[in-house]
């Protein structure tokens, strides 16, 4: 089969052939329909080893696809369903993977291998799509989920005025599902305003340059500082940036990945009794519940956040090209293009 490989930092990913998986006893074959890209892939190239991940390796962990073949001890799927895989394999034994949170299993693995034809994965990973969903938009259910799982962690209540930093994917789908929540204000900020229609397509009620000034836009736009700012971009010094902006004893929500570490000043936070909460990853239940998100939503839609759909044989360029920041939102791999 073909697919897109990692080799070593400073080099673009190749497309090669080579073989095909088999399936264990607990898992299935897919034929990959498509895979989006992420801004952790990218994180990943840039520092594998924090990643874990070598020469060879195939990214891609947002992907749908059809099953091909089937392990032996695989029950409730047949050849030829149509799934989203959630790509947290964890043990599928311990209690934490018994209640459909395996992204908090002791041996949970994040895996890729939607940059290839096919791949391999654990029948658990695997919910079935509806059938007015097309296949390729189930590549969504993982960001879209993700978008979910911040704001159930958020605790939004409608009615809060919300601020999300960063109008990347996560930050507009954290967008959708505050504004379906309830929320009254939706701003999202940005250093560039690529996005701002797009923000707005997905629900924010307003958009913003980030900086100095943000705060009295936001003022200005909300009539008040925001209960809730998510931070949406993983860049040192932003969780402190949103304890500056949020209210007293409101809430601060990173989702950001930042790696090698972070600057903050904690008086700030001290001194307003700022409540801070990550969010990463997602359940079992909200991957669903994304699922038919994307299937039924007629307004603010996360299919809005599809910017360009390439094939296998362009991942190398347009994966370098987005290391830089650019007027795309999500792409999309067409495997079978």
């Amino acid at each position: 089969m073909k697919a897109a490989l990692f080799d070593t930092v400073g080099r673009p990913l190749r497309v090669d052939t080579i073989g095909d998986p088999q399936a264990e006893a607990d898992e299935v074959v897919l034929k990959v329909a498509a895979c989006g890209i992420c801004g952790s892939d990218l994180h990943m190239t840039e520092d594998p080893k924090t990643f874990g991940i070598g020469q060879g390796v195939v990214l891609g962990h947002e992907f749908a696809g059809e099953i091909v073949s089937l392990g032996g001890d695989v029950s409730g799927f047949a050849i030829g369903d149509r799934v989203a895989v959630a790509p947290m394999r964890g043990c599928g034994r311990c209690d934490r993977c018994k209640a459909g949170e395996p992204a908090w299993c002791a041996e949970m693995r994040l895996i890729g291998g939607g940059y290839a034809e096919l791949t391999a994965v654990a029948a658990r990973q695997c919910v079935k799509l509806p059938e007015n969903l097309p296949l390729s938009e189930g590549a969504l259910a993982e960001p879209t989920s993700i978008g979910l799982h911040s704001v159930m962690r958020s605790g939004l209540k409608p009615g809060e005025k919300v601020l999300i930093l960063g109008a990347g994917p996560i930050g507009l789908l954290v967008a959708l599902w505050a504004r379906r929540m309830g929320a009254s204000h939706v701003v999202v900020a940005d250093i560039n305003d690529y996005q701002r229609e797009r923000a707005r397509s997905v629900g924010a009620t307003g958009f913003a340059i980030s900086g100095p000034g943000l705060a009295a836009e936001f003022e200005r736009q909300a009539g008040g500082a925001p209960d809730i700012v998510f931070e949406c971009v993983g860049k040192k010094g932003l969780i402190n940036f949103a304890c500056e902006l949020v209210r007293l004893q409101g809430k601060v929500v990173g989702i950001g990945l930042c790696v090698g570490g972070d600057e903050w000043d904690p008086f700030v936070a001290l001194n307003k009794e700022v409540t801070i909460v990550m969010a990463a990853f997602f359940n079992m239940a909200e991957f669903a519940v994304a699922i038919d998100a994307l299937a039924t939503f007629e307004t603010f839609r996360p299919q809005a956040l599809i910017t360009d759909t390439i094939g296998l044989g362009h991942v190398p360029e347009t994966f370098e090209a987005l290391r830089n920041r650019t007027t795309q939102c999500k792409v999309l791999i067409d495997v079978a293009a």
